[in-house]
């Protein structure tokens, strides 16, 4: 795979080889990141304006750590409520337009690493949450499934009628992915005749390496730098919305 595009603005012929690369495939596996949703009004971490940059007691990736939610539980959701839950979002033209790609049989899955839920509620069917997701909870004792309204009608620590601690069904820091998600994760990407990485800096391990596994055209849509930048087939420094707002699905 070799770089076809380094500008760093998208231009109508960055279109046009987007739209030709999508016409010619039918296994279309995406793979998104935080930058996907920041266009819903939802903040990712890293950037100027994410959580890694504003001042709390202790740092973000130390709260959403598994060791400070069963250590600091009432901190834990404290900040876990105030900072992490953005139930009001909705879906923008980047999560339509792969809804419509998959309505179209185009699209074969999403694999994200957004616990927002945001692919689903634009009509993606197949979608592969990486790190889990707001809306599923449970309890850490009897396992007894919830809604998100345990945690947004509560105060405190949410608890079971059982007793225990009842936590987000979303990846924190310590702990290991899904291994079955992981594993359907790599079959669609290897499996895929194009694969469209979006809204993500390629940096959080070991969800970032999934797409080391694919050896197809590459297309890359992202604001800033990635590691993979050089083994792009098209390389689009824009909006991920925007981008995906140009394509037809069929």
């Amino acid at each position: 795979m070799g770089s076809t595009c380094a500008n760093i603005n998208m231009n109508t012929d960055e279109i046009r080889q987007l739209q030709s690369y999508i016409d010619q495939s039918r296994r279309i596996v995406f793979f998104g990141g935080a930058g996907v949703s920041t266009e819903s009004g939802i903040p990712d971490f890293r950037s100027v304006d994410g959580l890694y940059h504003q001042k709390y007691t202790y740092p973000p990736e130390r709260i959403i750590s598994h060791s400070f939610m069963l250590d600091q539980p009432e901190d834990f959701f404290a900040f876990y409520r105030d900072r992490m839950l953005y139930l009001d979002a909705q879906p923008n033209a980047a999560h339509r337009k792969l809804a419509e790609l998959e309505s179209a049989g185009r699209l074969a899955a999403v694999v994200t690493q957004n616990i927002d839920g945001l692919h689903q509620a634009a009509g993606c069917r197949n979608v592969l949450e990486l790190h889990g997701s707001v809306w599923r909870n449970y309890c850490m004792d009897c396992h007894k499934d919830y809604a998100i309204r345990i945690i947004t009608e509560s105060t405190g620590i949410p608890r079971c009628p059982c007793g225990g601690m009842i936590r987000p069904d979303v990846v924190l820091y310590e702990e290991a992915l899904d291994p079955d998600v992981m594993r359907r994760s790599e079959r669609y990407i290897r499996e895929a005749d194009l694969l469209i990485v979006g809204g993500t800096s390629l940096s959080v391990y070991p969800a970032a390496g999934l797409t080391r596994l694919y050896h197809g055209p590459l297309i890359l849509i992202n604001r800033s730098e990635t590691p993979q930048d050089g083994q792009a087939s098209l390389l689009i420094r824009d909006s991920i919305g925007e981008v995906l707002a140009q394509i037809r699905p069929s």
